[in-house]
């Protein structure tokens, strides 16, 4: 894993986590061929759509010249069709910006569209009353590099609403058919730009579940009354954003993102989980997370998983071998951190959506000894 950092240190920009120190880079091995995410552990088929969104309220904050807001929101959802042709992981053209902008060569641009992944597109949806869990990706990321976690989500009976947030990644299909590029890569360096980021984002969230029960036909099967939000570097704090200023998002999670929207002096009491590498333990470099701890009332936890590394709460590491990025050293291995992040996210969510109490969260379990359970002010994380 620490020469899959190397390569891609780029995308761990200033703005989604506390800076990495450059690593030196090991000799490429030779690509593996098309990757293939893991299968989801949940009882039911997968299926996916894709919606595009206009927010003709606001003007885009990235594009001076665009008078509304698109949006690229994808679907995962439970299905009963097993069989049909699966969704691609991305386009060429996105593949081929993706890779670009994050450095990577030595392989096809066209490389991460030959990802196999596991939902069937524009499958059925089937079942009632399901939760809605929000998803945002890091910084220059497209959503689709969290697509494993959204499988298995929907795979577990969730409806899984992804954000593209346009113009904040390297490559956003819009509707019709231009891919969007990130400007705001050009504007990372400025003062208070990750807190302009959440706000954005929390924004782009509210206008999607304001959307969603008339856009899509499946929406009938939502229960509006149990949404949740997760995700990756910046799109994990603006969870927090979203929590602040969206009293429809019932439970919020972070994974490895520094923080940047106030929360109220008063705080709020819904339930928050901040899950990370060893960057965020108590008293390490990046202090937000024991800053908002302080303000959330209700139920939280705080948990670490030793060996991990900022990427491995995405497909990264599952993509490296097809991108010809060797793992190397004892870090956490990437089905192992894909593992581990889909099993505490899904108990956090049954836990407060479904109303199913999970242990595994109230301490360390000897079946997971990587993740550790931290207190701030208590001493080390156990």
């Amino acid at each position: 894993m620490r020469h899959l950092l190397a390569v891609l240190a780029v995308l761990a920009v200033s703005a989604c986590a506390a800076p990495t120190p450059p690593r030196s880079a090991a000799p490429s091995p030779t690509p593996t061929g098309p990757a293939v995410l893991p299968e989801p552990s949940g009882a039911h088929p997968v299926g996916t759509t894709v919606l595009h969104l206009k927010d003709t309220s606001r003007p885009d904050p990235w594009d001076l010249d665009a008078e509304a807001r698109e949006l690229k929101v994808t679907l995962w959802y439970p299905t009963g069709q097993r069989d049909g042709e699966r969704a691609p992981y991305m386009t060429p053209r996105e593949s081929e910006l993706f890779l670009k902008g994050s450095r990577i060569t030595g392989v096809p641009y066209d490389a991460l569209s030959r990802t196999r992944t596991n939902a069937v597109e524009d499958a059925e949806p089937a079942g009632r009353n399901l939760p809605l869990v929000v998803l945002s990706p890091g910084f220059t990321k497209p959503l689709s590099t969290l697509t494993s976690l959204a499988e298995d989500l929907a795979s577990r009976g969730y409806v899984v609403a992804g954000i593209d947030h346009t113009h904040e990644s390297y490559a956003t299909t819009l509707a019709d058919g231009r891919v969007a590029e990130c400007l705001a890569c050009d504007s990372d360096a400025d003062p208070g730009f990750g807190a302009g980021v959440v706000q954005v984002r929390a924004a782009d969230v509210s206008f999607v579940l304001d959307q969603l029960p008339s856009r899509w036909d499946g929406a009938g099967l939502i229960d509006r009354s149990r949404i949740a939000m997760a995700g990756q570097s910046i799109g994990g704090a603006s969870s927090v954003a979203v929590m602040v200023k969206d009293s429809r998002v019932r439970a919020g999670i972070d994974m490895d993102g520094t923080t940047y929207a106030r929360i109220p002096e008063g705080g709020f009491s819904r339930p928050f989980m901040f899950i990370g590498s060893p960057e965020h333990v108590p008293g390490g470099r990046d202090t937000t997370w024991e800053r908002d701890w302080k303000l959330l009332t209700g139920w939280k936890r705080w948990i670490v998983m030793k060996g991990a590394d900022h990427q491995s709460f995405t497909d990264l590491p599952v993509l490296a071998g097809a991108l010809g990025i060797g793992p190397a050293g004892p870090e956490l291995a990437a089905a192992r951190a894909a593992e581990l992040t889909r099993t505490y996210v899904a108990a956090f969510l049954d836990q407060h959506l479904k109303a199913e109490r999970q242990p595994l969260l109230d301490k360390p379990s000897a079946r997971y000894p990587e993740v550790q359970h931290c207190a701030p002010g208590g001493g080390a994380c156990l």
